[in-house]
Parts: C-alpha cells; sequence; structure tokens
C-alpha cells in the first residue's frame, strides 16, 4: 500500500506544486509591477523551492549533440543499437564532412560503458561519456524504469542482468571492446566476463571497474552496515511494493525509486539542506548562475527509478551479504564464477579515496581473484581527495582520471591493432597480383 498511498499523495500535492511554479514565474516577469512589490524576490524564491521539492522529477535526456574534439565541435546522434525489455543499448556515434576524420573515428577503440542500475538513470555518467567522445566509440547500457516493464515480460534478476552483458558484449564483438563499469555493474561484468572465459569465449580487451564493491568486505561503507545489519526478510517486507495500476509495469515487485531517493537523502540531510538553502538565497540575491547550476544538479539527482525486486534482493544477498563472489562461492546457470579463468583481458581498477559508497579496497580487491592476467596488464589507481561521483564525474575526472584510463585502453588497443595489421599485410603480400591492361 506504500507505493500507493505515495502515488495518492503526489497527485493531492500536483495542483499546489504546479501552482507555485506559475506563482514564481509570475513574481519574477518584470514586465508586471507584482515583481516590483517588496518581498516579491523572497515570495519567488519560496514558491520556486516548494514546486522543486514537491514535483516528479523525469528521466533527464542524455542531451549530447555535439563533443569538442581538437578544439572543433563534432555533432554527436543518440542511436538505439539493441532494445531489449529492461534495458536499452545506446550509441554515440559522431558525424563528420571531414573523410580524414571519420576514417580516425574509425580506428578508435569501441568501449562499452556498463551504468548502475542503482537507483539513478544512466544518465548520471554523461560527462562520463561526453568525455571518452574524445577518443573513442562509444555504446552506453540505458537501463529502463522497472514500472515501466509490462509484467508479461517476465522477472528480472541479478543472473539475468550478467546475461544482458554477455548479449551485449558478444554484440559489439569481445575481442576489439574495452568495457567500462561504474559502481555497482562491476560485480555483474566481472562475472560476465569470468563466465565467458571459462566457456571458451573470446573476452574483452580491457576492463575498467570504477568504485565497486567486488568485495565489499573491505573497509564497510553505510551503505555496506545497512545490509549486514538485516536479514534479507527485512529488504523484503519493507522496501518491496507493487507498482500502482497507472502505470504499464503495474503488479511488478519492485524496490520503488521514491524509497531509494529518501535513502540517498538520509545519507548527507544537512547537506541537502544546506544546498536548498543557498538555492533560495542564490533566487532572492539573484545569483542566476549559481541557481542554474543547483536545478541542473538536483534534476539528475531527485530522478529515480524503480528496481526490479529480484534483482535488487539477489544483490544484497549475493554482494553484500555472503560475499559470493571474493569467497569464490557465486554459482550461475549452474557454473562457478572464476575470475582466474580470465587470461587476455587487461584490467584496470580505480577508486576515490574519501568513497563513502564503495570504500578504499573494495573495487582493488578485483586483482586478488583475476589470478590470470599478468601483472604487467594490471593497473589500481586511487584518486586522492575524491569521493564516489568524482572518480566518473566533474573535473578529477576530467583531468586526472580520464587521461589514465585513455591511455590504458590506448595501450590495449595498440597491442590488438599491430597483430591484425601484420595479418593483413601478410595477406596483401601473398595475394596474386592481377597484370596490368
Amino acid at each position: 500500500m506504500l507505493y500507493q498511498l505515495h502515488e495518492m499523495t503526489r497527485n493531492l500535492l500536483a495542483p499546489w506544486v504546479h501552482q507555485a511554479q506559475a506563482n514564481a514565474a509570475f513574481l519574477t516577469n518584470q514586465t508586471h509591477w507584482w515583481s516590483a512589490m517588496p518581498g516579491a524576490e523572497r515570495m519567488a524564491a519560496m514558491n520556486e523551492l516548494f514546486h522543486r521539492i514537491g514535483k516528479d522529477y523525469q528521466k533527464p535526456a542524455w542531451d549530447l549533440h555535439e563533443v569538442v574534439i581538437d578544439g572543433q565541435p563534432v555533432p554527436v546522434a543518440e542511436r538505439e543499437e539493441l532494445a531489449l525489455p529492461f534495458c536499452r543499448l545506446i550509441n554515440f556515434k559522431r558525424h563528420s564532412n571531414d573523410a580524414a576524420q571519420v576514417a580516425a573515428f574509425k580506428q578508435q577503440p569501441v568501449v562499452l560503458v556498463v551504468a548502475p542500475l542503482s537507483g539513478h538513470h544512466a544518465t548520471l555518467l554523461r560527462d562520463t561519456v561526453r568525455t571518452l567522445l574524445r577518443d573513442h566509440r562509444v555504446y552506453v547500457t540505458d537501463w529502463v524504469d522497472a514500472r515501466m516493464v509490462p509484467l508479461r515480460e517476465g522477472k528480472f534478476g541479478l543472473d539475468d542482468y550478467i546475461a544482458y552483458v554477455r548479449q551485449f558484449i558478444e554484440h559489439l564483438g569481445a575481442s576489439q571492446l574495452h568495457v567500462v563499469s561504474v559502481c555497482q555493474p562491476t560485480v555483474p561484468v566481472l562475472a560476465a566476463v569470468s563466465l565467458m572465459a571459462s566457456a571458451g569465449q573470446a573476452t574483452p580487451r580491457s576492463l575498467v571497474m570504477m568504485g565497486g564493491p567486488i568485495d565489499a568486505r573491505c573497509s564497510p561503507t553505510a551503505v555496506n552496515n545497512l545490509a549486514t545489519r538485516n536479514p534479507l526478510s527485512w529488504f523484503e517486507t519493507n522496501l518491496i511494493h507493487p507498482v500502482p495500476g497507472n502505470y504499464p509495469g503495474a503488479g511488478r515487485a519492485v524496490y520503488p525509486g521514491f524509497l531509494q531517493h529518501a535513502g540517498f537523502l538520509a545519507m548527507n540531510p544537512s547537506r541537502h539542506l544546506m544546498s536548498h538553502w543557498d538555492f533560495y538565497t542564490s533566487l532572492v540575491q539573484g545569483d542566476l548562475d549559481d541557481a542554474a547550476a543547483h536545478r541542473a544538479f538536483y534534476d539528475e539527482y531527485n530522478a529515480v527509478l524503480d528496481m526490479p525486486a529480484e534483482y535488487y534482493l539477489d544483490t544484497i544477498r549475493v554482494v553484500f551479504q555472503q560475499f559470493l563472489l571474493p569467497r569464490g562461492q557465486w554459482v550461475v546457470d549452474g557454473t562457478r564464477v572464476d575470475p582466474s579463468a580470465i587470461t587476455g583481458t587487461a584490467l584496470l581498477s580505480i577508486e576515490g579515496e574519501l568513497d563513502d559508497i564503495a570504500g578504499l579496497g573494495q573495487t582493488e580487491a578485483v586483482h586478488g581473484l583475476c589470478t590470470g592476467v599478468p601483472a604487467a596488464r594490471r593497473q589500481h589507481i586511487v584518486v586522492k581527495d575524491a569521493g564516489h561521483y568524482g572518480i566518473f564525474s566533474g573535473r578529477r575526472w576530467r583531468d586526472f582520471v580520464y587521461p589514465q584510463v585513455r591511455d590504458f585502453i590506448a595501450a590495449q588497443h595498440a597491442d590488438e591493432v599491430a597483430p591484425r595489421r601484420r595479418r593483413s599485410a601478410s595477406v596483401t603480400a601473398l595475394r596474386p597480383r592481377r597484370a596490368a591492361g
């Protein structure tokens, strides 16, 4: 009933929320005398703040229309590569009228960015993708809000997530692919590649694992403590609810986005309270740049999706309670997940020194599992003074982390391209020449 109560409350508040938006626009309209009334700025600010706290936040657009390469803007088009019930594989394709530039694009590494399915939409990685587009051909997993997936599509658990990742890797061609996983997907991505290696399949050229709970026993955070403090039945009883009838996924059991959002806010309540107070102050003082930055951040932060119940509960059990991956006891479809089977994939792990979601050592633990990867092809980076989001978004990501990711991928790509060129040259040398004329 909690989800239904939330929807009812949201619908009851909707007229007041929309009226507050209209009031704010009216009181800031410089062509009307009301904007000159004493206290108009404060009234407008209060109305906009109420509107933003109470409004329903939709999934943000990717809004990636161009990328700057060598100082010049290059158009980018969003294209759907594959569409599965719970995820869309998106390609951000760069376009140019310069034949030499197009040829250069085709020679660049192909990167699959596996976005988290952990509350926020994949668009949270917009800065990650935009930066990668400078030097790579980029594909992204764009997960679908579970409340929008009809019941007839069946359930979706952690094993299904792994199957999706394998399908995407195989579709793009593992032998020439570089996979970047951010936060939660580090675990299922490692599982997917391990299973592919155990089955004798080709595996990606490289894996870049950023801030993920490979071994959640290392440096436990508040997220880890919550999972170990309560039994799985507590999560199922208190956090799982059916989708109401006004959505396509009516009746599907989910971990609702609004509950996840409440959890996000509860982790740093004073910071968010101060941020909203600063927003109000900026509006009153006419500081439009700071106000715009606040809107941009919270438009993304407040937009959340519902997670399938099976997937969420599987993740709590496998990753945060039983630690099956680092203990070597995780079995998927009858096969044990064995990261030591991976031999031909280079490995880069990245952690933030101040990460309060995946503590120091949780991602680095991947090196102790992937013993089949030569030490020369493994690398670990700790980003000083960076929190969780700082390792894949913002100035530290662009100026410090990305150059190292770019160079790491480029080195593995060069190792793959050189043998191909030699084979091509050999074939050309052996091919009989046609007589002239």
